[in-house]
C-alpha cells in the first residue's frame, strides 16, 4: 500500500471517528436528566472526547503521510485546504474543551467538521505540482497560520449558534428565529452539494468543453454537473453534451458557479424534505438537545475565542500573505479578490471586538456578530474560490 493510500484510509478513520463522537455527544446530552443521572452523561461525554482525539490523530497522520508523499504542504487546492480546515477546526475544538471542559460544544462543531470534510471530498484529490508562485515556505506559514485562526474564529460561531439555538424561543415568530433557521439552511446547502457531488459522480456525468478565458486563450475543462451556466464562448468537445442554459463572462468562473447553484438546488429540495418529515422547523428540533448549556459560559467561550483567533488570522491572513505577495508577485498588495475578502474578514473581526469591549455588546448581540463573521469565513472559502477569479483561482 502507497503512502498516498494509507494518508487516504487515516482522513476516512477520522471522518468516522468524528462521526461517532458525534453520536456520543448526542447520547450524552440526551442522558443528563435531572434525576441524577448526570455521571452516565459524563461517561458519554469522555468517551466522546477521546473517540474525537483518535479521529483528530488520524487526521493528523493524513495531513503528514500526504505531506511526505507529496513534497509539499497539502493546502495548495480546495481537498487539501479544506480537508485542513476541518482538522485544525477539531484541533480548536479539543483546545477548548480542555480549556472549559464542556463536550456541548462538539454536539456543533463536529457535525460542522463532518461537513467541511465530506463537502472537500467533492474536489479532485491528485497531488499535483505547485505552481512558481507557490513554491515558497511563506506559504506554508501563511496557509497554515490564516487556516489555523480561522478554525478557532469558527469556534466562536459554534458558541455563538449554540446559544442562540438555546435563547430564541423556536415557536415564536420573529426576525432572530427567521435568521436562525436561515443559518442551519445553510448548513442543509452544503449537505446538498455533497449530495449533487454524489449523485453525479454515481451515474458518470462528465462533459467536456472549450472556453475562451479572460486572457483571450482558449483553454478546456471538464463539467460533472450538468451545465446551467456556460464558461466564457464554450464549445461542447464531448458528443452529445448539453449546452450551457447560460453563458457567462470571463471574469466569473462559470463551472464552478455551476456547482454552487446546483448545491442550492438540492440543499432547498433536502431542506424542504425534512421540514415535511419533521413537520417542524430544524431549530425546534435541534432546540431540547441545548436547554441544559450555560448561556453565560457560551457567552465567555465565543468571545475568547475571539481573542485567541484574531491575532492568529491577523498574522496568517495579513503579515504572512503580504510577504509571501511581495515574493511571489513583487507586490504587498493588489486588490486580488482573495485579498480584499481576507482584509474585509480582518475589519469585521476587529468591530465585533470594539463593540464588544467598548460598546458591551455580550450575549445575544455577540452570538449573532460570531455567526455572520464566520459567513464571512465561509464566502471567502466557496464563492471567493470557486466562482470570482483572480490570483488565487488555482485553489
Amino acid at each position: 500500500m502507497s503512502l498516498i493510500d494509507i494518508s487516504g484510509n487515516l482522513l476516512f478513520v477520522a471522518f468516522v471517528a468524528y462521526l461517532v463522537a458525534t453520536l456520543l455527544i448526542g447520547g450524552s446530552i440526551k442522558s443528563a436528566k435531572p434525576d441524577g443521572a448526570a455521571g452516565r452523561a459524563t461517561k458519554w461525554g469522555q468517551l466522546a472526547i477521546i473517540v474525537t482525539i483518535i479521529g483528530f490523530l488520524a487526521h493528523l497522520g493524513y495531513f503528514i503521510t500526504r505531506w511526505i508523499y507529496s513534497g509539499q504542504v497539502p493546502v495548495s487546492n480546495m481537498f487539501e485546504f479544506t480537508t485542513a480546515f476541518g482538522m485544525f477546526l477539531i484541533g480548536a475544538f479539543i483546545y477548548m474543551y480542555f480549556m472549559y471542559r464542556v463536550t456541548a460544544l462538539g454536539l456543533v462543531a463536529l457535525p460542522i467538521a463532518l461537513i467541511i470534510i465530506g463537502w472537500a471530498a467533492m474536489f479532485p484529490r491528485e497531488v499535483t505540482p505547485l505552481v512558481p508562485s507557490l513554491q515558497s515556505h511563506w506559504l506554508t506559514i501563511h496557509v497554515i497560520t490564516a487556516a489555523i485562526g480561522q478554525s478557532i474564529l469558527a469556534i466562536s460561531a459554534v458558541a455563538g449558534l449554540i446559544y442562540l439555538l438555546k435563547v430564541i424561543d423556536a415557536k415564536k415568530k420573529g426576525k432572530e428565529r427567521f435568521w436562525l433557521e436561515a443559518v442551519l439552511y445553510f448548513l442543509v446547502i452544503i449537505v446538498g452539494n455533497i449530495a449533487a457531488s454524489v449523485a453525479f459522480n454515481a451515474v458518470g456525468y462528465e462533459d467536456r468543453y472549450s472556453y475562451i478565458n479572460k486572457d483571450e486563450i482558449e483553454l478546456q475543462i471538464i463539467y460533472n454537473h450538468p451545465p446551467i451556466f456556460g464558461m466564457n464562448e464554450s464549445t461542447a468537445i464531448t458528443e452529445g453534451a448539453m449546452e450551457p442554459l447560460i453563458e457567462m463572462p470571463a471574469f466569473i468562473h462559470a463551472q464552478k458557479l455551476n456547482i454552487v447553484v446546483w448545491s442550492l438546488l438540492v440543499g432547498t429540495i433536502l431542506y424542504v424534505l425534512i421540514r415535511l418529515i419533521a413537520r417542524k422547523r430544524i431549530i425546534e428540533l435541534l432546540n431540547p438537545l441545548v436547554q441544559k448549556v450555560n448561556l453565560q459560559l457560551f457567552d465567555e467561550i465565543g468571545y475568547r475565542s475571539v481573542l485567541i483567533g484574531f491575532p492568529i488570522f491577523s498574522l496568517g491572513a495579513l503579515v504572512f500573505a503580504m510577504i509571501w505577495a511581495q515574493e511571489a508577485w513583487g507586490r504587498f498588495w493588489g486588490w486580488d479578490p482573495k485579498e480584499v475578502w481576507a482584509l474585509i474578514t480582518w475589519l469585521f473581526y476587529a468591530a465585533y471586538l470594539h463593540l464588544r469591549l467598548s460598546k458591551g455588546w455580550e450575549g445575544k448581540k455577540s452570538a449573532w456578530l460570531a455567526l455572520i463573521g464566520f459567513g464571512i469565513i465561509i464566502f471567502n472559502l466557496v464563492v471567493v474560490n470557486l466562482v470570482i477569479a483572480g490570483l488565487h483561482s488555482y485553489a
